[in-house]
C-alpha cells in the first residue's frame, strides 16, 4: 500500500490544532493538510455535556468555556456570546508589567524570579491576608495547582499573557470570564472542522512517533504518513510521550520532562431555580484556604434558556478529599436529592492527564523557555501553552495556533504571506525555510580550527563533569546537561 503523502499534518483536533489548520487552507486552498486526533472527538480540553436541568436536558461546558477578547474569531465561525457579571474586588498588581512575555529571561532578576515559587514569594512580600487569599485562588483555579508548586516568574509571565493578574480571576470586560459561548465552546472545535473538511480530519489515531529525514513521516497506531512539516498542538507532557528521530534537542526534552500539568475536576450543580438569584447574590462563592470547604470557587453557571446552574471547581489540596467521581459529588453536596449535574476529573482524561494547563517549576523558565516555541527541523510547536496572548486559554490556544502555521506557510509557501508576516515568522522560527533546505544540508563544514576549539572544550568539559560526577554523582549529572545544552546553543 502506497505511504500517504501531505503537505501538513497537524497532530491534535483541539481548538490550537484546528485553528493552524484553518489558517493554512486559508492562505492556500490548494495544501493538502492533515489533522490527527487520538481522541474520538475534536474540542481537546473543551467538552460539551447534555445534563438533566430544571427544563428538561440542557448542555453546559465540562471543560474550557470562558473567552475573554477574541471575539472576532468567536464571529468568525458563527457562534455567539453569553455575557456574565462581576464580583471580585480588585488589588493593585503592577510586578507583572516587567515581564516579557516572549523572552521572560530578559525580566529584571529573572533568575531570581524563577528561582523562587509563588508560595514563597507570596510568604516574604504579601501583607494582607486578602491578598494572600486571592492569589492561592488564582493558583488553584486558573492552574489547578498549589502556589507552592510553580516558579514565580512563570506565575508573572502567565499574568502577563492576560493583561495582569486581576484578569485572570475577574469578570469584567476584558477579563478571563468576560464571556460564555452559546451552546458549548467546543462548537469552536466542531465549526473550524467544517472550514477544514471532515475528510481532512482523522480521530482515533494517535501519534506515536515523528520522524525527519529527507521530508517527515509521522507514524500512527494505524500506519503511517509522509509531510514537509509538522505542527505538534498536543500539551507540552503529551507531546513529550511521542517518540522522535533523530531525538528532539536538550532544551526541548528537558523542558517537556518539567512542565507538570494542573490537576482540575470540574462539577456543574442543577436546580429547580436559581435560589442565589432570587436572594439577590451573584452564585460566586469564594473558598477561604484552610476553610473546611471541598472546592475552591463557584460561579453562575445558568444558561441562556434559563436552566439554573452553578459551576465549581476542586483543584490543588482540595483534590486530596476526592478520590473519584463519586467522592467529589458527596463532598460538593451532601443533600444528594437535590443534586443533579456532572463531574469531571480530567486528570483522568485520556490524552490529557491533567488540565487546565503545563506550568513550570522553579529553575526552568530562564533556562529552557527559549525551547518552547521554537521549531525542530520540520516539527513545530502551538498548543496554548505556547500563546503569547492569553496563554492557557482558549484565545491563547488560537493565538498559537495561528502563528504556528503562519511559521509553516514561510517554508512551505511563503507567496501566501505578506513582506510583514514572512519576516517575523522567520524570525521566530530562527531557521532556514524548508525550499533552502537542500542548500542548508549541504552548507560547507566548519573550519579546522572551530573544529580543533570543539574538540578541546569537550574534552575540558567532560574531564571537569567526569570528576564532579565520581565525587558528587546528582551535582556532576546536572552540571553536565545544563553545559551540554550552552554547547547546543553555541553550535560547538
Amino acid at each position: 500500500m502506497a505511504e500517504e503523502r501531505w503537505d501538513v499534518v497537524v497532530v491534535g483536533a483541539g481548538l490550537s490544532g484546528l485553528s493552524a489548520a484553518q489558517m493554512l487552507r486559508k492562505r492556500n486552498a490548494g495544501l493538502r493538510v492533515l489533522v490527527l486526533e487520538a481522541k474520538g472527538r475534536v474540542g481537546g480540553r473543551t467538552l460539551v455535556e447534555e445534563l438533566p436541568a430544571a427544563h428538561g436536558v440542557d448542555t453546559w461546558d465540562m471543560g474550557g468555556q470562558w473567552v475573554d477578547s477574541m471575539c472576532s474569531f468567536v464571529h468568525s465561525v458563527k457562534v455567539y456570546f453569553h455575557p456574565l457579571a462581576s464580583v471580585l474586588l480588585k488589588y493593585p498588581w503592577s510586578l507583572d508589567k516587567t515581564v516579557s512575555v516572549e523572552e521572560p529571561m530578559k525580566t529584571p532578576n529573572a533568575q531570581q524570579l524563577d528561582s523562587t515559587t509563588l508560595q514563597a514569594y507570596m510568604d516574604q512580600h504579601v501583607w494582607t491576608t486578602e491578598l494572600m487569599e486571592e492569589l492561592s485562588l488564582c493558583s488553584r483555579t486558573v492552574f489547578g495547582m498549589e502556589p507552592s508548586q510553580m516558579s514565580f516568574l512563570y506565575f508573572l509571565m502567565y499574568s502577563a499573557a492576560a493583561g495582569g493578574v486581576m484578569r485572570l480571576l475577574e469578570t469584567t470586560p476584558g477579563s478571563a470570564q468576560e464571556f460564555k459561548v452559546k451552546g458549548g465552546a467546543q462548537q469552536l472545535s466542531e465549526r473550524l472542522v467544517e472550514q477544514v473538511g471532515v475528510e481532512n480530519v482523522r480521530l482515533g489515531d494517535a501519534v506515536t512517533a515523528i520522524c525527519e529525514e529527507d521530508g517527515v513521516k509521522v507514524k500512527t497506531a494505524s500506519g503511517a504518513v509522509s509531510c514537509k512539516a509538522v505542527i505538534v498542538t498536543c500539551p507540552p507532557h503529551m507531546a513529550a510521550q511521542i517518540q522522535y528521530q533523530p531525538p528532539l534537542p536538550l532544551e526541548r526534552q528537558r523542558l517537556t520532562q518539567c512542565m507538570p500539568v494542573g490537576h482540575m475536576t470540574k462539577f456543574i450543580i442543577t436546580y429547580p431555580s436559581a435560589f442565589w438569584k432570587q436572594k439577590g447574590f451573584s452564585g460566586e462563592i469564594v473558598a477561604r484556604p484552610g476553610e473546611d470547604c471541598p472546592f475552591a470557587v463557584t460561579f453562575d453557571a445558568s444558561t441562556p434558556r434559563g436552566s439554573p446552574a452553578l459551576v465549581g471547581f476542586i483543584a490543588g489540596v482540595q483534590r486530596k478529599k476526592c478520590k473519584n467521581i463519586e467522592d467529589g459529588r458527596k463532598v460538593v453536596i451532601k443533600e444528594r436529592e437535590r443534586y443533579r449535574g456532572g463531574v469531571r476529573d480530567w486528570s483522568k482524561e485520556e490524552y490529557n492527564g491533567g488540565c487546565p494547563v503545563n506550568v513550570m517549576v522553579p529553575g526552568m523558565l530562564t533556562y529552557y523557555h527559549p525551547a518552547l516555541r521554537k521549531p525542530c527541523g520540520r516539527i513545530h510547536w502551538a498548543g496554548t501553552e505556547t500563546a503569547t496572548q492569553w496563554c492557557g486559554y482558549l484565545s491563547g490556544a488560537v493565538q498559537a495556533g495561528r502563528r504556528a502555521a503562519l511559521e509553516v506557510l514561510s517554508g512551505v509557501c511563503p507567496s501566501a504571506l505578506s513582506e510583514d508576516e514572512l519576516r517575523a515568522a522567520r524570525a521566530r522560527s530562527n531557521r532556514v525555510p524548508a525550499h533552502l533546505a537542500e542548500s542548508w544540508n549541504r552548507r560547507s563544514s566548519r573550519t579546522a580550527s572551530r573544529i580543533f576549539f570543539s574538540l578541546a572544550v569537550t574534552v575540558g568539559v567532560l574531564s571537569v563533569g567526569g570528576a564532579l560526577f565520581w565525587a558528587m554523582p546528582e551535582r556532576g549529572r546536572n552540571w553536565m546537561d545544563q553545559v551540554s545544552v550552552l554547547l547546543q546553543r553555541k553550535g560547538v
